[in-house]
Formats: structure tokens, C-alpha cells, sequence
């Protein structure tokens, strides 16, 4: 179809008659067939009206040429106008497929609040490559490419995921609508769209990014009472954060972090969940000086100190994560510090240890248990000889779990021994003490693990290597005071496999 003949069928022409001459059609300025562009796409319409309305824009972009769409920009103030123009034009039609808002954040839209969208989605992700193809030929056009890119990568992101609103045909169209923008502007990935080249005065392309762009385009839907509304809003920030490393991070951190701690804050797991990642994200990434400044480390800390009062494992696991990576912004660590003659203080690291430790003493269910235990090596690694202030309760509570069998994996057992073996080393003066209990139970497991028909080989194997490791470990911290203990042991009560670890530990020692 000709352009003529295209803007004829759009309506889009200017028609002067005369008595005695024909209608002549000549096309409308550009400034105003956008503008008309746009009210036609704001307009009621059915959706396969909708859908066809998107088609015929999309054939106008791929029939016009450069020189026409920039035929109304001579000065700077025309070149704003015709920015404005088109990011308006561009609203327009991300508009097509805007997703219904929810009436409160206690439940999602049903399936059917979507069933139009998909369609939409893809019809406006095809006109949007088309005009993405002109926008792409640099020079003068780069403006205009900047000016709408923000709101086009957010719609492509928005309809790019697996997700209620979407269908395979929409996420194939959105991910050929990213490549089709990254291949506009000259960006190499989504880090390089969102950064680029860490100069943040640069318009596009290879010299900056529009990670600025996308936030202001989020930021009226980012705020506490609306956040919710929208679902996607809060996928695509999250989308955005995890692309933004260091240096490009510690700029946007005022506009970062306080969505980031809305999330963390909300009742529902998977918003909880997707904002501590938010958070781990940012304190990975941004200047140890910049979280102290205003206090935001320590908001941070408060927020995700909270959550190991929760009964849910996977919210405890990422925010213990979380934790271990932010008390070393707030505090050195106790493994670090030299030995003076006055009292270490507790500091932040005992109150996680602590809470840990007390959360694990009572807990009941596989889930935790295994989060819990899998959490607790690096803490007591962090604390190096620090942990003797915690020694008592971590006795308890490691004996324990080495006493209760973590069925197929034995995840939390294999953890416990770790976590004893960071225990014996930080602790290794006070472990003489202790040589009678730890052996005991250690035993004890090497002959449950090897009357446990239900354990793979691969699994028995990990356990008795791990407890005879432990035994070595005390054995040197005791001086080889174990030896006599090792030989009380009857050996017609111990299989072949135990035998087999108490002479690896007098092996050894006799080295």
C-alpha cells in the first residue's frame, strides 16, 4: 500500500475542493498527523479493531522515511516539540495493551482481566520495531530514539516474562522488540542499554544509558499507595535494579532504595521475597560509605532483621544472605579484630547469631531446619574466635542436629558438621573441654549412617567423611589426647566403614 493511499485509509489527509476541481489530498504535517495519530489510538475500539488500527501504523512507519518524520524540526525548541510528539505517540500506543489496575493488593486480577492483552501486546510491539527501524539510522534521529526508549524498554520487559498477561507469541514479539531497541541505539545487552558506558551526561547509544529515563517512567507508579496497583510495575524495577552494577548503582540510590524496602515490606512472600533481593542487590553494589550516609544501612538491617522472626524459609534464607553481606558495611568483623585486653562488645553479628541459634534450638520443620543449618558456616566463620561467646548454645544445637536424620540428602546433618568443623577451629582452646560429648555423638553418627538402609552410597560417603574430619580436628586441638579414647571403642560393635574412619584419624595423627 502507497502512503498516500495509507493516510487516505487512516483518514490522515488534508482535502481542499473547488466547484470546478477534484478533491486534492496532500499529507498533514507532521506534528499533526502524530497528534491525530494519537487520539485515534486513545480512542474506544473494539480489539480486533484495536489490533487492526496497530497494524496500519505500524505499514505508516514502515513506508515513511527519515526526512519526513523530521520535517517539522528545524530549531531546538521544534526538536522539543517533536520529541514530545513522538514519546506521546509512543504512550499512545503502549496504551493499546495497558493491563487493568487492581482494586487492592490483597489478590491478582483473574486470567480473564488479561485475555485481550496478549493479542495487543504483540500488534504493538511489531509497530513499535517498525519505528524503531527509522529512529535506528542515527544522526539526527538519535534524539528522537532516546526520547523514547524508557518507555519502550519497559514495555518490552513489562510483556517479555512468563506471566499472566502474556502468551508465547507476545514474550517471542517483546524479546524481538528488545533486540530490535538494543540494535537502534548501538547497546550491546541490557547492562550497557541501562549504563552504558558509565558517563552519565551521554545521550544514548554507546556513551550513557537510560537507566534515569526508565526510573522517571516507574517512579509515579512506584509510590506506597500505588505500587500494587499495577503488577508489572514492580517486575520491571526489579528487572532494572538487578541490571545496574557498580559504579552506575551509588547515583540512582535515592530513587533504588525506597521501593526496594516497600517490597521488603509487604505481607505477601513473593513481593517480600523479591524485594530482599532488591536489597541484596543494592548493598552488593553501592559504596559501604554511601549506605552508612543517612543512616540507610542501618534502615536496611532493622528491615531485614525483622523477617528471622517469620516462619517462612525461603524469606529467613534470603534475608540471612542478605544479612551477611550488609553487617559487614555496618560493623567489622569479629574474626578481624585484634585481641585486646578489655571485652569485645557484641555487636550485630552476635544478635544475628543469637536469633539463630534460638530460632534452631526449637524448630520442628525440615524447611527451616535446613535453611537454618545451611546458614550457620559462614556466620561462625565470620566470627572466628568470637564464637566462644556463643559456645554453649551452639553445643546444643549442633549435637542436636546430628542426632535427628534429614531424610534423602541429610542437608541439614552434612550443614551441622561444617558448621562444627568452623566451630572447633574458632573455638579450638575450649574444645578439651568438650573432647568427651563431641566424640560421643560423633561416633554415635558414623554407626547410624552406617546402619541406615534408606541413605544412598553417595550420602553415607559425605557424612563420614565430614565426621571423620571433625574427629581429626578435635584430635590435633587436644593433642592427641583422643588416641585412648579411640581405642575404648568395641570394635565387634562398629562396622567395617566405621572402623575405616577411626583409623584414617589414627593414621593421621601418627604423621
Amino acid at each position: 500500500m502507497e502512503l498516500p493511499s495509507l493516510l487516505q485509509d487512516l483518514h490522515l489527509l488534508s482535502s481542499s475542493s473547488s466547484d470546478k476541481d477534484p478533491p486534492c489530498h496532500a499529507p498533514l504535517p507532521i506534528l499533526e498527523l502524530l497528534s491525530q495519530l494519537q487520539e485515534k489510538l486513545t480512542g474506544p475500539s473494539s480489539n480486533s479493531e484495536k489490533v487492526s488500527l496497530i497494524g496500519r501504523v505500524e505499514v505508516l512507519f514502515q513506508k515513511t522515511d527519515a526526512d519526513w518524520l523530521l520535517s517539522a524540526a528545524s530549531s531546538d525548541g521544534e526538536w522539543a516539540e517533536l520529541r514530545s510528539a513522538y514519546r506521546s505517540l509512543v504512550s499512545a500506543l503502549i496504551g493499546c495493551a495497558a493491563l487493568s489496575d487492581c482494586e487492592d493488593d490483597c489478590a491478582s486480577l483473574p486470567s480473564s482481566a488479561y485475555q485481550d492483552v496478549p493479542s495487543r501486546a504483540a500488534a504493538v510491539c511489531s509497530a513499535l520495531a517498525a519505528l524503531l527501524g527509522i529512529l535506528g539510522r542515527g544522526g539526527v534521529c538519535a534524539g528522537l530514539l532516546v526520547a523514547v526508549a524508557a518507555d519502550v524498554c519497559v514495555f518490552a520487559v513489562t510483556h517479555f516474562q512468563e506471566q499472566p498477561w502474556t502468551s508465547s507469541s507476545s514474550r517471542l514479539a517483546a524479546r524481538g522488540l528488545q533486540g530490535e531497541l538494543l540494535k537502534a541505539g548501538g547497546w550491546r545487552d541490557s547492562a550497557h542499554l541501562l549504563m552504558g558506558d558509565g558517563n552519565q551526561d551521554g545521550e544514548g547509544g554507546d556513551s550513557g544509558g537510560i537507566l534515569g529515563g526508565i526510573l522517571d517512567v516507574l517512579q509515579p507508579r512506584l509510590k506506597k499507595d500505588s505500587w500494587w496497583r499495577c503488577e508489572p510495575v514492580k517486575l520491571v524495577f526489579a528487572w532494572t535494579l538487578l541490571q545496574v552494577t557498580r559504579p552506575s548503582l551509588s547515583p540512582h540510590l535515592p530513587h533504588l532504595l525506597p521501593p526496594s524496602l516497600l517490597l521488603n515490606d509487604h505481607y505477601r512472600p513473593e513481593n517480600c521475597i523479591l524485594g530482599i533481593r532488591c536489597l541484596h542487590h543494592i548493598v552488593c553494589n553501592a559504596p559501604a560509605a554511601e549506605l552508612r550516609h543517612f543512616n540507610r544501612a542501618e534502615v536496611i538491617y532493622t528491615a531485614l532483621f525483622k523477617h528471622l522472626y517469620t516462619t517462612e524459609a525461603d524469606i529467613i534464607q534470603a534475608s540471612l544472605s542478605c544479612l551477611l553481606d550488609l553487617l559487614l558495611v555496618l560493623e567489622s568483623p569479629p574474626s578481624s579484630l585484634t585481641p585486646s585486653s578489655c571485652p569485645r562488645m557484641p555487636g550485630r553479628h552476635d544478635d544475628v547469631l543469637r536469633l539463630v541459634l534460638t530460632n534452631m534450638e526449637a524448630e520442628h520443620k525440615v524447611a527451616l531446619r535446613r535453611v537454618y543449618a545451611a546458614a550457620l558456616p559462614p556466620y561462625i566463620e565470620r566470627m572466628g574466635t568470637a564464637v566462644c561467646r556463643h559456645l554453649r548454645r551452639l553445643d546444643q544445637v549442633l549435637l542436636g542436629y546430628l542426632e535427628v536424620g534429614d531424610p534423602a540428602g541429610e542437608a541439614s546433618r552434612l550443614a551441622a558438621l561444617v558448621a562444627l568443623q568452623g566451630v572447633i577451629r574458632g573455638a579450638w582452646p575450649r574444645m578439651e573441654s568438650r573432647l568427651g560429648v563431641l566424640l560421643r555423638s560423633l561416633l554415635k553418627l558414623l554407626l547410624d549412617v552406617s546402619a541406615d538402609s534408606t541413605l544412598s552410597d553417595d550420602v553415607k560417603q559425605q557424612l563420614r567423611s565430614q565426621a571423620t574430619l571433625c574427629i581429626q580436628l578435635l584430635d590435633h586441638c587436644c593433642h592427641q589426647k583422643l588416641q585412648p579414647l579411640l581405642q575404648q571403642v568395641d570394635s565387634s560393635c562398629c562396622s567395617d566403614d566405621v572402623l575405616g574412619c577411626l583409623a584414617a584419624v589414627t593414621v593421621t595423627t601418627g604423621r
